[in-house]
């Protein structure tokens, strides 16, 4: 099997700085100081004039703070949210030309009108009336519209509004200073749900939009205050890049531990490999692989380069060792095949037979061999299996259907050795061993001329006579013991001893109870009692 190749997650565009981006998009155009030798001709139509006019920032939208750090491997893809549609909801919007902004005359405006007409009119923002009132007054309009703010000590032109009433020269400028305070604000709010990447961005936004602003209002407070917001910036993105660091460490981790159970699983002996769990265990670890892949942070590509490449490895491997076993077995089991094959063939061979002890005992080293031969594949194994059976079948049936006619010939036979058997245990018990002997010839006599009997009793029936048998063997063995003179001449001589043995404890423990010793007198007492045990026992055998 080839290498795998790792997953893909789909394609995403290009991620734009979040306030970059919306900055661009949401400044004011304004248009641009008319010429020295052309002031006669539009004089009618005013022009707002800006000095040092840069793009103001705009904060990145609810969309863009979702997003991840830019891509910089090329092994697991992570989606990133378009941030063409978020920009419409950005907070630059605030940045847009308010509608009280001069428009330039008819004569200026675009030759398509269509184009024009399909441009959205612009929505006057909402504005604190107080807030404009303390921004206005760190600025003022001259006689020709001129347009300056209090900044630092100093005070420096920010722009020009000629021809208009001085309240909207002055409040345009003011609105654009709300901004700036608006965009300060916003990334305050925002702060703790920003990336590394958003947080410096937006950092380096503010700086050159608060350098040398085109707004009227308390400029060295709003400095101040974003200051003081870059201090605790600095610290949040110490923290977030803290906890990227260690949220990126354990997904290595864990990372990590899905490649180790995939190698854990591809390491097993194949000889005892469950291959369908086994499989399934395999696919679900690529499905958690796919899925820390989307939702886990990025790692470093060198890193998950070298993981996926393992996993890989050991994917590749498992298959392998899959094929390889199981083109093995094919083999195995074809051999298999081929042997219960010829046995399948040798049992069909004697299915006809009429040797019917022989033929039962080349059946039983066929079955041995059988067994030893091994598995097939358990479909063609039952196949096979049933052929051989049906081979055997053929035989054991005929034999039964033999059995069963010779069988029906010895039913009178049977009744006959029926009566010889209740003869012979009539004998029992046995007392005469002489006499049951001689009763018990003619009966084997008689047993040995009935001939045979049905296969299913003669077990029982031998097993009865061989009893009576027994038990008159028993009987001649104790008969030739209890008679034998040399065994009547030992037990005698035992009994002798026994008799002067006890004498002797009677005398004994006659002593001890004169004596009073308690302990010589129990003593000669046990040692009484056994020796005439002893001597009765003899003594019984001796009369038997």
């Amino acid at each position: 099997m080839t290498e795998q190749t790792q997953p893909q997650a789909e394609s995403t565009t290009p991620e734009v700085e979040p306030l970059a981006a919306a900055g661009q998009a949401a400044t004011p155009s304004m248009p641009a100081a008319p010429a020295a030798d052309e002031q006669a001709t539009t004089a009618d139509v005013p022009q707002p004039v800006q000095s040092s006019a840069a793009p103001e920032p705009a904060e990145p939208s609810s969309q863009d703070t979702a997003a991840t750090e830019p891509q910089e491997e090329t092994a697991p893809q992570q989606t990133q949210p378009d941030t063409s549609s978020s920009q419409a909801d950005s907070p630059a919007s605030a940045d847009a030309a308010p509608t009280a902004e001069p428009q330039p005359a008819a004569d200026d405006k675009p030759a398509d009108s269509q184009q024009a007409n399909e441009q959205p009119a612009p929505t006057e923002p909402e504005i604190d009336p107080e807030a404009a009132m303390d921004a206005a007054k760190w600025g003022r309009v001259d006689g020709e519209g001129r347009v300056y703010v209090q900044d630092g000590g100093t005070e420096r032109e920010v722009g020009q509004f000629p021809g208009v009433p001085i309240a909207e020269a002055m409040a345009y400028y003011v609105r654009r200073y709300l901004d700036l305070s608006s965009n300060v604000d916003l990334f305050a709010a925002r702060l703790p749900h920003l990336s590394v990447r958003e947080i410096d961005s937006t950092i380096k936004n503010l700086e050159e939009s608060l350098k040398e602003p085109t707004a009227v209002g308390d400029l060295e407070a709003l400095r101040a205050r974003f200051a003081a917001l870059k201090s605790v910036a600095v610290e949040r993105r110490q923290a977030v890049a803290a906890e990227r660091a260690a949220a990126k460490e354990q997904a290595l981790k864990d990372r990590t531990a899905i490649v180790e159970r995939a190698e854990a699983v591809a390491a097993q002996d194949p000889a005892r490999t469950q291959w369908k769990s086994s499989g399934a265990q395999l696919r679900t670890l690529l499905e958690q692989w796919k899925e820390a892949q989307r939702r886990g942070p990025r790692l470093d590509r060198s890193s998950e380069d070298a993981l996926w490449k393992r996993f890989s490895h050991a994917r590749t491997t498992f298959d392998r060792h899959r094929r390889q076993y199981f083109s093995e077995l094919d083999a195995k089991q074809a051999k298999v095949k081929a042997a219960k094959e010829a046995l399948i063939k040798r049992a069909e061979e004697l299915s006809n037979s009429t040797d019917w002890a022989g033929t039962s005992a080349r059946y039983r080293e066929l079955m041995n061999e059988w067994k030893k031969a091994g598995r097939a594949s358990r479909k063609e194994d039952d196949a096979l299996w049933e052929r051989f059976h049906a081979a055997q079948q053929v035989f054991y049936d005929a034999r039964r259907a033999k059995d069963e006619a010779t069988d029906a010939e010895y039913a009178d036979n049977l009744k006959v050795k029926e009566e010889l058997a209740a003869k012979a245990e009539a004998l029992l018990p046995i007392k005469d061993p002489k006499a049951a002997r001689k009763a018990l010839r003619p009966i084997q006599e008689a047993w040995d001329e009935a001939g045979r009997v049905p296969r299913n009793a003669v077990r029982r029936l031998e097993s009865r006579m061989r009893a009576v048998e027994d038990a008159l063997r028993r009987a001649e063995q104790a008969e030739w013991r209890r008679t034998d003179p040399e065994t009547q001449a030992r037990a005698q001589g035992l009994a002798s001893q026994l008799e002067d043995s006890i004498a002797g404890l009677e005398a004994d423990l006659a002593a001890a109870r004169q004596s009073g010793d308690a302990k010589a007198q129990a003593q000669a007492e046990a040692a009484l009692t056994a020796r005439r045990a002893w001597l009765d026992q003899v003594r019984r055998t001796t009369r038997a």
